[in-house]
């Protein structure tokens, strides 16, 4: 093996060995030992950029509390904190939190609430840095959690974990530890309308689940070692009209055995705009270090979507499709005629006798589809797509695309998604291996707690808050007209 192509091998294999993803199991400590204090938080940093907003909520009233199942429960009137209103509540139950500061690490187990900031900016879950989620729903289905801000926990803002139906809309989510919003081995599901800012690894995350049935849709992620990130996670899992800016990374969709239902296929990404992933100075974990300067990064997933996109202002590539090569592994690499078996059956899969188990595995990017995005601004290529073997027999196309640099050279050329290419595939391959060398000299990750973030964003809340009724996650996700959605322009800063 060459030496370029050696240092390729060594690059993937960092790739697979710092890839994000994982159930959070660890949150289960913090709830009900966590005060809630309704006044001013008191920032247990330095860091000048993370104190919560001093916000009071209104008293409690001496009438009696609102029985549960009969409407809303109200916080702090009804009950002096979240998680007492949740505890208290019945399926189907509306809690309404009133504008204040609260220290609490909230855990969900009543499937069907709707649990509701009055005020998106004003309601602020705060963890201090000492909890570790800001609200955790883990295996409560049909749970919506809307219009409000979350910062300041030592893993994530938001979190759903092991549900069938989920929901996240006018969400906040800013310096956490892990994620920003985070949803793992759920299905049918809505993000949207949110932000997550300022996490090491994703400010959206979805993984582990096929098909997973979910919608992103008008989300902005910036300030993050990975502004979207999804471990084998696809069908019909869309993610379309948001903004992907200012990470370390794009998006970066990746394989692999260490979790569940790999590989990732089938997303579907649509009219975002993704720019200017190029940051420094954020947190990071190592995966985003080194995909850091890439805009959209498919990393060994196969039959994903690529379409219609503005893609701007990378050092590294604004599309590309890359190997991903994966280190003891806990299993074969799955046939294609097996990509459609669906999650909570492939779950069930006896393991893998050890002896069987290759020392390795290279996820190729397979099958991807790129086609009508506008690409710019790209220091090495704007569409790309590297592989340590043939580069011309996985199967992707790339298609009417507005980019003025390709690695190989003429890349719709030599793989249209109609017809037969044409051309040499040696010619202008990409040097991936050059990655791992950037990486090695790439300024390291920021502790979460210190990185200097811009303030928390004052965003648009949801409409009519006080009076909209209870809108449990049933029925997820929304369907999306696809054929509607346009390229987007590059949004202010």
């Amino acid at each position: 093996m060459t030496t370029r192509r050696w240092v390729g091998v060594l690059m993937a294999a960092a790739l697979g060995l710092a890839a994000c993803g994982g159930g959070d199991d660890s949150t289960s400590s913090a709830s009900t030992a966590a005060a809630t204090t309704a006044t001013t938080a008191a920032s247990t940093t330095a860091a000048p950029t993370t104190d919560a907003p001093t916000t009071t909520a209104a008293p409690p009233t001496t009438e009696a509390a609102t029985p549960a199942g009969s409407g809303a429960i109200r916080v702090p009137e009804d009950q002096p904190t979240i998680q007492a209103a949740v505890d208290a509540a019945a399926e189907g139950d509306l809690i309404l939190i009133a504008p204040g500061t609260y220290h609490e690490a909230v855990n969900v187990t009543t499937n069907n609430l709707t649990i509701r900031g009055l005020d998106r900016n004003e309601v602020v879950l705060d963890g201090q840095f000492e909890m570790e989620t800001g609200s955790r729903d883990r295996g409560a289905s049909g749970v919506a959690v809307e219009n409000m801000t979350a910062m300041n926990y030592s893993k994530n803002g938001f979190f759903w974990t092991g549900v069938d139906g989920y929901r996240g809309s006018y969400l906040t989510a800013y310096r956490t530890g892990d994620y920003g919003i985070y949803v793992f081995d759920s299905i049918n599901g809505l993000l949207e309308h949110s932000y997550g800012g300022g996490s090491p690894d994703a400010g959206i995350y979805i993984g582990e689940c096929y098909p997973c049935n979910a919608v992103v849709d008008d989300v902005t992620s910036e300030h993050n070692g990975l502004g979207y990130s999804g471990t084998n996670s696809g069908g019909n899992l869309v993610i379309v009209n948001s903004v992907f800016r200012n990470n370390r990374a794009g998006m970066v969709p990746n394989s692999g055995s260490y979790e569940l239902c790999y590989p990732e296929r089938d997303t579907t990404i649509i009219g975002n705009a993704v720019y200017s992933n190029n940051e420094t100075d954020t947190p990071a974990i190592d995966v985003a270090i080194l995909a850091m300067g890439n805009g959209i990064l498919v990393a060994g997933g196969v039959q994903n979507r690529i379409e219609r996109n503005r893609v701007d202002d990378h050092n590294k590539t604004g599309i590309g499709l890359v190997p991903f090569l994966e280190e003891d592994p806990n299993d074969v690499e799955p046939s294609p005629d097996s990509w459609t078996r669906p999650c909570a059956e492939t779950k069930n899969d006896p393991v893998p006798d050890p002896d069987t188990v290759p020392d390795a595995i290279l996820w190729d990017a397979k099958q991807n589809s790129v086609v009508a995005n506008v690409v710019t601004g790209s220091r090495v290529a704007d569409i790309a797509v590297a592989s340590l073997g043939d580069v011309a027999v996985l199967g992707n196309c790339f298609a009417d695309n507005e980019a003025a640099s390709s690695a190989p050279l003429d890349l719709e050329a030599l793989a249209p998604c109609d017809g037969t290419g044409t051309g040499d595939w040696t010619a202008g391959l990409i040097d991936i291996g050059q990655w791992l060398v950037d990486a090695e000299n790439a300024p390291p990750s920021v502790p979460y707690d210190k990185a200097v973030l811009p303030p928390v964003p004052v965003l648009d809340g949801m409409p009519d808050p006080e009076t909209a009724p209870a809108n449990p996650a049933v029925n997820m996700p929304p369907a999306v007209d696809l054929d509607a959605i346009g390229v987007p322009e590059l949004p202010a800063s």
